[in-house]
């Protein structure tokens, strides 16, 4: 427990959530020099499924069947209900689901 709290990784803690919060601010601050044309509107609203997108790919690669039957189920209940949430759980549920059947790895 004292490993936690030498000052090497609470100075890097604190370093890596300054920086967080710098650039959400930063961000949010930017922001408001943009025109939010329709264009930018719709960069925006695509912005989370390719957040989405961008995390799991490297986990289909790498996965097994398991895997991509989990992306399978995720990606038509985002396409059939427009829920990036209840699509990432569903992926989630499908998987530990398949897991705990024993099927893959």
């Amino acid at each position: 427990m004292s490993e936690m709290l030498h000052s090497d990784v609470m100075i890097a803690f604190a370093v890596m959530t300054a920086v967080t919060v710098a650039s959400r601010l930063g961000g949010f601050w930017l922001m408001g020099y943009v025109n939010v044309t329709p264009r930018v509107r719709r960069m925006l609203d695509a912005l989370p499924g390719s957040i989405i997108v961008a995390a799991a790919l490297p986990v289909a690669v790498k996965g097994g069947p398991i895997v991509m039957i989990a992306l399978a189920a995720a990606i038509a209940i985002s396409i059939l209900r427009r829920n990036d949430f209840l699509a990432v759980a569903t992926g989630m549920l499908v998987a530990t689901l398949a897991r705990a059947a024993g099927f893959g790895g």
